[in-house]
């Protein structure tokens, strides 16, 4: 007799190695086939078991078996009822690309079908997607054709990018934010436009937490709070009606919800509120047996709570693209807490979560399930309709500018000149465009052509456009910008390059101001800023509470400090270190205004830009006597002399007031009010206008009174002339016209 042979000690596995082994295992996806028939659960399992081999010794970042990834991506398909065929393919889908097995062998051991998807779902992966990549067109060609051919394809697809996101975390940073960026962008809008809408919350949930982690984190945290704060409440609501539909007869199902963190972070961006100020953070879901419950249950809750008008929506009546059923009406709860309602048929709810998946879920359809046969089929048909474009066009670009449009409902998705496609928030204009290519070409930017036709900045982008900016390196962005852009990028980048150059004519002014008021107390320049006179400087900027000569110079200029106040302060500090003041400059500084040798004047020529501002209330134009006011905080500001506000700020803040004169040569032309009354017949504005052209003046602005059916007509015009005398002329062009009554200018 041989040696007995010891049995095998049964070491106990650690909890941690017993989910994995669990994970790894068959059993851990046999609990999810029970929509299957036997047969059908055995071909699932020899694909299993082909898989497992394939992945033999393979880890996942995690250090997990990699059998775990594949068997998460099939259960995910099993959650939306795929077939049986889809489900080998979800086991399979790494094995062509990763373990070298050949499309031949999986079609001879699993029949076409599954070598096909799996063949399919290799090529996906080989796409890269990059807004900035030329093919990105003929990628978004590649995967829509796939999924037009077989839906099962993106179907497993994204079930492979949700476990993908739910495991991101074992991933580099630069890989986390690549991916994470590919599925906000691509993945997200494709689950939301196939209907699988628990799916796309999720994907962008994860998205946001990899993207944004620390508003993530701020906002997941808010939320908890306010679930504590906000329990009672909607435990309230929640018992307030099931009573409402008990005491009507009506059976159904009533769950709680509540936004997504990603939803809530957008509409905080969208509407610029803060987490405090969205008030519909939760939610009711109500599932009902029919379609006229869904209308009862409707009434049911009006009568309850009332509704806030304009929130009211029937997407039973007229479904959305995806296929997507259901009652939403918003309510004011207790405690005036705004409250949405979704009402909608078990059938609907399925298809609402699950989109074109639910196509799978049942093998026979009752009458109820079929009435949602239809909006099952809207995704399924919006792929299949991909196949006949691409009969009637071959270019990937034309072919993407029709498919985007649906894809991305809420994006415009225009070209640069060298066919790099940009994705722009709806109702962004060429600015934002300028702005998403760099800030220098935002900064810079002078003129557009949309389509190879010249079109003003503010333009709105469409779909398709190919944008082509036209930039100059001395230009600079335009306070008007502002009215118009619609992206954060460009609104931010505007705001803070205005900020920096007023900033910079602030310290220019500042510095000219200064330099004359200390003439005034007789020295004949400001001291200057080195070793020697460093200690004087220092005292005069903790005087007047500035860190930097710059800030002192910029207060100055933007009329927050007085430049007499503080030139008599420096040179009271220059006369201590023994200065002395020159009698004559400073009786010729106080008493020879006439004189303009001394520089105590400021000339204006209209290249100030931000630091001296043209009133609008009396316009003021080259050839007008004009006085300046340092407005507190808001730099100098020109009036005529004979305007009635200045007059008014005069007799309040006379030391604020300054002398200014025009420059000799003017470097723009100036705005200037005119009302016309004219008699109100055809082509009479036509006239007016042209003779205004005629005179070689531009047209600002142009408004009517407001009955159009008097006789006579009142035009209000801003127009752009250089002088005076420029101005005369175009009133006389305008009093030649026939049709006018008279034109004058608007004084104040």
């Amino acid at each position: 007799m041989g040696t007995p042979r010891t049995p095998p000690i049964d070491l106990p596995m650690s909890s941690a190695a017993a989910d994995t082994a669990s994970a790894a295992s068959f059993a851990a996806l046999l609990v999810k086939l029970d929509y299957l028939n036997p047969s059908e659960i055995e071909q699932v399992r020899a694909a299993y078991k082909l898989a497992d081999q394939a992945h033999l010794g393979q880890m996942r970042k995690s250090g997990e078996p990699y059998i775990t990834h594949p068997i998460a991506v099939t259960a995910q398909c099993a959650e939306w009822k795929l077939d049986a065929t889809a489900l080998m393919a979800a086991l399979l889908h790494d094995t062509m690309e990763d373990c070298g097995i050949d499309k031949s062998d999986l079609a001879h051991q699993f029949g076409t079908q599954v070598a096909e998807l799996v063949d399919g779902l290799t090529k996906l992966d080989k796409l890269k997607f990059s807004s900035r990549q030329e093919n990105q067109a003929e990628s978004f060609r590649k995967m829509l054709l796939a999924m037009a051919n077989d839906v099962r394809v993106i179907l497993i697809k994204l079930a492979d990018r949700l476990h993908n996101m739910r495991t991101l975390s074992d991933m580099k940073p630069e890989a986390r934010t690549r991916i994470a960026t590919e599925t906000l962008e691509i993945y997200a809008p494709i689950a939301n436009r196939l209907g699988l809408n628990h799916s796309y919350r999720e994907l962008e949930d994860l998205a946001f937490k990899y993207l944004q982690p620390w508003r993530h984190a701020v906002l997941e945290k808010a939320m908890q709070n306010a679930r504590k704060r906000r329990r009672r409440l909607v435990d309230e609501v929640q018992k307030e009606v099931e009573a409402a539909f008990a005491a009507a007869g009506l059976s159904a199902r009533i769950k709680s919800r509540e936004k997504t963190l990603f939803s809530i972070y957008r509409k905080m961006q969208g509407k610029r509120q803060s987490f405090a100020q969205i008030n519909d953070l939760y939610g009711f879901r109500i599932l009902v047996s029919s379609n006229l419950d869904c209308y009862l249950a409707l009434g049911i809750l009006h009568q309850l709570y009332r509704p806030v008008p304009q929130r009211l929506k029937d997407f039973i009546a007229i479904p959305k693209d995806n296929g997507y059923q259901s009652l939403h009406t918003t309510l004011i709860g207790p405690a005036s807490i705004h409250i949405e309602f979704q009402i909608r048929t078990e059938a609907m709810h399925q298809v609402a979560e699950s989109g074109v998946a639910a196509h799978w879920l049942y093998k026979t359809q009752t009458e109820q399930q079929a009435s949602v046969a239809s909006q099952r089929e809207k995704p399924a048909n919006w792929l299949k309709n991909l196949l006949d474009i691409q009969k009637e066009t071959l270019d990937s670009q034309e072919f993407f500018d029709h498919v985007r449009v649906n894809l991305f409902p809420e994006d415009v998705f225009v070209f640069t000149p060298k066919n790099h496609i940009m994705s722009l928030p709806r109702g962004a204009t060429v600015i934002d465009f300028a702005y998403a290519i760099h800030s220098d070409v935002g900064d810079q930017a002078v003129a557009c052509r949309i389509n190879h036709e010249q079109v003003p900045l503010r333009t709105e982008l469409q779909s398709g456009d190919v944008v082509e900016v036209i930039t100059a390196p001395d230009s600079r962005p335009n306070p008007a910008w502002l009215a118009f852009v619609r992206t954060a990028r460009a609104r931010s980048r505007i705001r803070s390059h205005l900020k920096n150059i007023s900033n910079e004519e602030s310290h220019r002014l500042g510095e000219r101001l200064l330099t004359q008021a200390y003439r005034g107390e007789g020295m004949l320049r400001l001291p200057p800023v080195d070793d020697e006179y460093r200690p004087m400087w220092d005292k005069l900027l903790r005087w007047a509470g500035a860190k930097y000569l710059q800030d002192l110079y910029a207060d100055i200029g933007q009329g927050k400090r007085i430049a007499g106040l503080v030139a008599k302060q420096l040179a009271n500090l220059a006369t201590q270190e023994g200065e002395k003041r020159d009698a004559v400059l400073q009786s010729q500084e106080h008493f020879n205004q006439e004189a303009s040798d001394f520089g105590h004047i400021i000339a204006l020529d209209g290249s100030e830009k931000e630091s001296v501002k043209f009133a609008p209330c009396c316009h003021p134009i080259p050839g007008d006597a004009i006085t300046g006011y340092l407005g507190r905080g808001e730099g100098l500001v020109v009036h005529t002399t004979e305007c009635a506000v200045a007059k008014r700020l005069r007799s309040k803040d006379a030391e604020r007031f300054i002398e200014v004169e025009w420059s000799d040569q003017m470097a723009r032309p100036f705005a200037v009010a005119v009302t016309v009354s004219i008699h109100n017949r055809m082509g009479a504005i036509a006239a007016v206008t042209a003779a205004i052209a005629n005179a070689r003046a531009d047209i600002g602005y142009i408004g009517t009174s407001d009955d159009m059916y008097q006789d006579a007509l009142d035009l209000r015009l801003i127009l752009q002339v250089t002088d005076r005398q420029h101005l005369a002329q175009v009133l006389r062009a305008i009093r030649r016209v026939s049709a006018t009554i008279r034109a004058q200018r608007v004084r104040s």
